[in-house]
């Protein structure tokens, strides 16, 4: 049986000659999508982001299931099945089968290939598997990248393809289509390259040499560039007629196989699959420095990294790159990153993690691990609890890769030590204002450190920035201002900068107005008493505008790593569009930085300096509490989207100018939330030092829901015991219950049970005491699931039954219903189904009746465990599936494993062990993902080790 598979040509299949019928277009996408890392799991996350990108329906993983479902039978006759692994699908087929891994392996053995002739042929073959046209489906932007990928393998390989047959002589069969070539990539020196020679060799030598004037002026009027030294060389052999141009010449060898680009037979003679990436390749490097010069030493020592690892031991690779702040750390990191790009093809990763900050504490090691996962591609929710556990789940995504990871602003060793690779194959940069002796001690981190330029070099880089000519007007007045500067980078890039400004003004003018702008700015201090860099900023500072005079100081008051303009418009107390214009020019004169549109921020240095600024205003302190009421009711306002029937927390009205944002819809609030959680967290911290108490734990509450769902449990806890101090330095016992109660909440989630109960016991009584029969309800339903979660199933229906009556004595018709799911799964796992399903009807019809989707998704999937316990498997099965889809567009995924594991259990009470395994197995996958609790997973496990 001959069975084809086309990833090539537009996606299909045939059997001996007969085509099969895969779907349509998205099912046969899905197919692909799998396909492209044959034999290797694709994770769910994973394949919806192909799949539909950044707009995935409400229902994908659902819509996903369906799919894969109808293409397990689609696919059995090409040999080729779909199965579930722990880390998501699988498609097992044979790669020999599949036309882009036969290309691949073709390509491989060819470059591998000792005899010309032998590697000729293999080329040949391996094109032939393309189409003429290129496909024009589908249109994703996964898709369309992998196209352009395709397409640039197919152009290496015609290229090598090239190669050989200019070494053979063949250059007459080259001409027509290295012309196409020329045209479709005109800047593309290897097709220049064989272009010249073929021309040349056909006695077309002229046309030669107009081809490499073509493609430089091209270079250098669309780059700034020259060509490379090989392409020079080739012309000035044509130049000159070397002689063995007409030999055994071609534009170069055959290049190295790339990355995916597979590899070598496998032990029995078949093809190997290729090496897939398991994640997205990061790109994070922010831009190199437009400027940079000297650091010849360091830069050196750099490029030692790239050793190969048996030579280092098989460790991973470190430098830790030291010196004070503004000596140019950061700037040397980055430079060097840029310059050796392509040594790590499997990205870059970039963190700063605000060791020195000011404005709030250094990123934590799990704050950080959860943005270097998301980075790697682990979905969301996806990061376990323990920091133990984050760290091995970083380290097995980025084993066996070419990355470099760069950790910017590092505090101490302790910091960085969780965060580095395992794999010798990553190269680590560190740049810290400490010694990370550490490091060097237990990693064997090369440390550099760094030290003033040198006067040449630092002369150098003035005169890069302010024109060789005005340089030499005034020597003297340049001398001058590097002797102030003493060789901080970062204080010649902001003189020159304020130089640059003003082009008409003598360089000797700006030393009058530095010199008299008094102070010495000692937590900048170089050490060297010429360079006084308060005087620096001070001089910048006073070249300002009004406008930016008046933010600049304020924009110190902020916490967090950036700031968007609405929030700096809150700062200011003005409109944004005025102060979108003084941001504008802040970033104009090198004092802040637009890191990414919309978002701003500042050098920590330039930040300390603009914090003593501020604290030296009378109106700061109004305008950090303008902030505070900026994020408090929008993040309130973005609450109350996540969670309408939650409980509100009243505010007082927002101070004038705060202008607080509405967030549109659902989807608005979740990537506000997103946007702003670092700067959220941080404030809550900021806040509690200012001792702005009530806005504290106010903050607190409304991150709760946020944070909870997005399994973000260190960041919860952290904020709620400041909400927690925050409560008891204001005395109010009501906020005291709440906090103790969500604090409980977040315990039990976590699994730490009896801090939980401490909590939970506390509010209990909080609330009795003030008479808050709401309050009491709620906590008796959070000790339900406490014990519930703890195995005690009577005794979380007694306090089931008791929230229950309290809400009912409230007349609280929201947690009346939830109370009423809570009794009736209780009675449901009692082995009282009846009961649980009238209980459950209850609660239903009444969440209906209020909208209550939340609630809903929870008694569906209680109403569905007791009618299949009662026998009804369709209308249990029915029921899952409408609290599964709830919980999907509500994003609760805890509560879509335990809807999809009811589903499974009622799949095998009906005899369907395969759907049940299945469901299972995904209900598995799900809470490994997100990092849940042993039991539930033990549960599952024992489920899926039943016989069949």
């Amino acid at each position: 049986m001959a069975v084809e598979i086309c990833l090539l040509h537009t996606f299909g299949a045939q059997v001996d000659g007969r085509e099969v019928d895969l779907g349509h277009l998205r099912q046969r996408q899905v197919l692909a999508a799998l396909l492209v890392d044959a034999n290797r799991p694709v994770s769910v996350e994973r394949l919806i982001d192909r799949l539909w990108g950044e707009c995935p329906p409400q229902r994908a993983a659902t819509t996903l299931y369906s799919y894969v479902s109808r293409l397990r039978r689609v696919i059995e006759e090409l040999g080729a099945s779909i199965s579930r692994h722990p880390n998501g699908y699988v498609c097992e087929v044979d790669p020999r089968t599949v036309d882009l891994h036969r290309f691949r392996d073709l390509v491989a053995r060819a470059r591998s290939a000792g005899e010309e002739t032998c590697a000729a042929r293999l080329l040949t073959e391996a094109l032939r598997l393309w189409p003429s046209d290129a496909p024009t489906e589908p249109d994703t932007p996964w898709f369309n990248a992998l196209r352009d990928t395709l397409e640039g393998e197919r152009l290496g390989a015609e290229l090598d393809l090239n190669d050989l047959l200019l070494r053979q002589g063949r250059e007459s069969e080259l001409l027509a289509p290295l012309r196409l070539r020329a045209q479709a990539h005109p800047l593309d020196e290897r097709i220049a390259a064989q272009l010249m020679l073929a021309l040349h060799r056909q006695g077309r030598t002229p046309q030669a040499l107009e081809v490499y004037r073509g493609i430089r002026r091209l270079l250098e009027s669309e780059l700034g560039l020259v060509p490379g030294p090989s392409l020079q060389q080739l012309h000035q052999d044509i130049l000159v007629g070397a002689p063995d141009l007409d030999a055994d010449r071609s534009a170069g060898p055959l290049g190295p196989p790339t990355a995916g680009s597979g590899s070598d037979d496998g032990a029995d003679g078949s093809p190997a699959a290729p090496a897939a990436r398991p994640f997205p390749v990061p790109r994070q490097l922010p831009p190199p420095p437009p400027v940079f010069t000297g650091r010849g030493r360091a830069l050196a020592e750099l490029d030692r990294l790239l050793e190969p690892p048996s030579r280092r031991g098989g460790t991973v690779a470190i430098a830790c790159i030291g010196g004070s702040g503004g000596i140019g750390k950061t700037c040397l990191a980055l430079h060097w990153a840029h310059q050796r790009l392509d040594q790590f093809p499997d990205g870059q990763l970039y963190l700063n993690l605000r060791g020195f900050e000011p404005s709030g504490s250094p990123t934590t090691a799990a704050s950080a691990l959860r943005e270097l996962l998301d980075s790697l591609g682990a979905p969301e929710g996806s990061v376990p609890t323990g920091l133990n556990a984050q760290v091995g789940l970083y380290r097995s995504l980025i084993q066996g890769r070419r990355v470099l990871v760069i950790l910017d602003n590092a505090r101490d060793a302790e910091q960085v030590m969780p965060l580095l690779p395992g794999s010798p194959t990553c190269v680590v940069i560190v740049t810290s204002r400490h010694q990370l002796a550490g490091l060097v001690t237990a990693h064997g981190a090369r440390l550099l450190t760094l030290g003033p330029l040198s006067a040449a070099d630092a002369a150098s880089l003035l005169t890069r920035r302010l024109g060789r000519k005005r340089v030499r007007e005034e020597p003297a007045a340049a001398a001058g201002l590097l002797q102030l500067c003493g060789g901080l980078p970062l204080a010649i890039s902001i003189i020159a900068a304020r130089a640059a400004a003003h082009p008409t003004f003598p360089l000797q003018a700006l030393i009058r107005d530095l010199h008299g702008a008094g102070g010495t700015l000692d937590t900048l201090d170089a050490g060297d008493d010429s360079a006084d860099l308060r005087a620096v900023f001070a001089s910048s500072y006073g070249a300002l505008s009004e406008p930016a005079q008046r933010l600049f100081p304020l924009l110190g008051l902020h916490a967090g790593p950036d700031i968007g303009l609405e929030a700096a418009a809150a700062l200011a107390g003005s409109e944004p569009r005025r102060v979108s214009r003084a941001l504008t020019e802040l970033v104009r004169s090198h004092l802040v930085t637009a890191h990414r549109p919309g978002r701003y921020t500042m050098h920590d240095l330039l930040s300390a300096y603009a914090a003593e600024l501020a604290a030296s205003e009378p109106t700061s302190r109004r305008a950090f509490e303008r902030l505070v009421d900026h994020y408090l009711h929008t993040a309130h306002a973005a609450d109350r989207l996540l969670s309408p029937h939650g409980e509100p927390i009243a505010l007082t009205p927002s101070l004038p100018g705060a202008a607080p944002v509405q967030p549109a819809d659902h989807r608005a609030a979740l990537a506000w939330f997103s946007s702003e959680r670092a700067v959220l967290t941080s404030l809550v911290e900021h806040a509690l030092h200012s001792e702005l108490h009530a806005q504290t734990w106010q903050l607190v509450s409304v991150l709760t829901t946020f944070l909870g769902r997005q399994g973000l449990w260190d960041d919860l806890t952290t904020t709620q015991y400041a909400a927690l101090e925050a409560a008891n330095a204001l005395a109010d016992r009501s906020y005291q219950a709440r906090v103790h109660r969500e604090l409980g909440n977040t315990c039990c989630e976590t699994g730490q049970f009896d801090t939980a109960h401490a909590h939970l016991v506390e509010a209990l009584a909080l609330y009795q005491a003030l008479g808050d029969v709401v309050g009491e309800a709620h906590t008796q339903l959070n000790l339900g699931w406490l014990w519930e979660r703890r195995g005690d199933q009577h005794r979380a229906l007694e306090h089931d039954l008791l929230a229950l009556d309290r809400f009912d004595a409230a007349d609280h018709e929201t947690g009346r219903a939830r109370a009423l799911n809570a009794a009736g799964w209780d009675h449901a796992q009692l082995g009282k189904y009846e009961e649980a399903a009238d209980f459950c009807r209850q609660a239903l019809a009444l969440q209906q009746h209020l909208g209550d989707r939340r609630g809903e998704a929870n008694t569906w999937d209680s109403l569905g465990y007791a009618l299949q316990h009662l026998g009804d498997h369709r209308q249990a099965a029915d029921c899952f599936l409408r609290s599964l889809h709830l919980n999907e567009e509500l994003g609760h995924q805890y509560n879509q494993a335990e809807a999809i594991e009811h589903l499974g259990d009622t799949h095998e009470a009906s005899g369907d062990t395969a759907a049940a395994r299945e469901a299972w197995q995904r209900a598995a996958d799900l809470l490994h993902t997100i990092g849940h609790n042993d039991t539930d997973l033990d549960r599952l496990r024992a489920k899926l080790q039943r016989p069949s």
